[in-house]
């Protein structure tokens, strides 16, 4: 009996854990991946580098793309955001992979930015990896570099 007990109870606690697992489960759509980009891409518009850094997990990586350094820290994106900003930049996205699992959503692909302030116009590589806090999704991970010439 007592071998019994415990096999339930074991089993009922696995049954929980399984449901609390699936409900604390979120999927990304490509739709809100694309939402994603566009919240963080007004963002952008607006000017605000703490606005920007507001968008990304407090351990997020951000590998900029007019930039050598990795950025680590909230500080650091934000120290990258505010000279980045300064040219008005404006983001289109020119082709996008997705890709989601549970809590985790990738948007790949290329981008082009405008930048109001100079003019100038620049092609570049992007991955977004987007992570569910149990509320939201933020940014883990923003790699972005310059397209090469040929």
């Amino acid at each position: 009996m007592k071998i019994a007990h415990a096999f339930l109870l074991t089993f009922c606690g696995l049954a929980i854990s399984q449901q609390a697992t699936a409900h604390s489960c979120q999927h990304a759509t490509q739709s809100q991946a694309l939402a994603l980009f566009e919240q963080w891409n007004d963002s952008l518009k607006g000017g605000d580098p703490q606005q920007v850094a507001r968008l990304y997990q407090d351990n997020a990586l951000l590998l900029p793309t007019v930039s050598k350094i990795p950025r680590l820290t909230w500080e650091e994106r934000v120290d990258y955001f505010s000279e980045f900003l300064a040219d008005k930049p404006s983001g289109k996205l020119d082709t996008h992979h997705f890709d989601a699992d549970c809590n985790v959503a990738t948007l790949a692909g290329l981008y082009t930015f405008d930048f109001a302030a100079t003019g100038k116009r620049v092609a570049a590589r992007y991955s977004f990896t987007f992570r569910w806090d149990g509320q939201q999704w933020l940014i883990s991970h923003h790699h972005s570099s310059l397209l090469p010439a040929s």
